[in-house]
């Protein structure tokens, strides 16, 4: 079983470039490519947030299109650049969007393993927050199958990762509610997440709690308190997520024409 993961794909519309530097969406198209050029095809595609840049309906109708290139089914959920109702109308034909009261939450079977999807956003602020409520879906969910592997999967991490501005500019409340509900659920995998625009791992609540890189630009790795909001044009990437045999094995995709393969003598 193969989970690819896209995150922070923030497209705009067309002509615009974020940054004044970078066209998103061609960043997107070109990962759609690599994705579907896969061998073998992912059985899944997830989608962790921040899919455009401001919310519109003709922004989603943009990456709608550019979507339609995967090679399987895919899941979106909204990061702090979304908006929900606009998400909604967009991908009318997404059901599980429809969610759990005004939030993005689901359930989704995949094989063998179970995806949980959270809901971290804080309509027009830029942190996160898993409310009383979300959080009790989430406990409801996971003592429902209590020995069925499960990825947890939401928008903002819920570990500092040094970066002081974007730990600051992401931060999630609710963790530590958070982690004492993962902390009871042995099956949960891993909880994936976006926002971060790196590869991030950190050990939570008895699992693993990671981030995904961006198929567009990336955030410097400045590990300093301070700091000045920007991105850096590292190569863009994004995950792959293997089960087999047990083990959840996650490998993080670079998107680009490199030299090779060679062969070793």
């Amino acid at each position: 079983m193969l989970i690819a993961q896209i995150t922070d794909t923030h497209v705009g519309l067309p002509g615009e470039l974020t940054g004044g530097v970078i066209d998103t969406a061609a960043c997107l198209q070109r990962c759609v490519q690599r994705v579907a050029a896969l061998e073998p095809a992912p059985d899944l595609v997830v989608l962790t947030g921040d899919l455009v840049d401001r919310g519109s309906e003709a922004e989603y109708a943009r990456l709608r299109e550019l979507l339609a290139g995967l090679p399987c089914p895919y899941l979106l959920m909204p990061g702090n650049h979304d908006e929900r109702g606009a998400m909604r109308r967009s991908f009318a034909d997404h059901a599980y969007l429809g969610g759990f009261d005004e939030f993005v939450q689901f359930e989704h079977d995949q094989g063998p393993l179970r995806l949980l999807a959270l809901d971290t956003v804080v309509p027009g602020r830029t942190h996160g927050a898993l409310c009383a409520r979300r959080l009790a879906w989430l406990s409801q969910r996971l003592a429902e199958q209590p020995r069925r592997p499960t990825l947890v999967l939401m928008h903002h991490p819920p570990f500092a990762t040094g970066i002081g501005w974007m730990d600051r500019y992401g931060l999630l409340q609710g963790a530590p509610e958070l982690a004492a509900i993962v902390a009871t659920h042995p099956q949960v995998e891993r909880v994936l997440c976006g926002h971060l625009h790196r590869p991030i791992q950190a050990r939570f609540a008895g699992t693993l709690a990671s981030t995904c890189p961006s198929p567009a630009h990336q955030i410097p790795l400045e590990l300093v308190p301070a700091g000045v909001e920007r991105f850096v044009l590292e190569p863009p990437g994004y995950q792959l997520h293997r089960w087999a045999d047990g083990l959840l094995v996650t490998h993080t995709a670079v998107i680009g024409d490199w030299p090779g393969p060679y062969r070793f003598d």
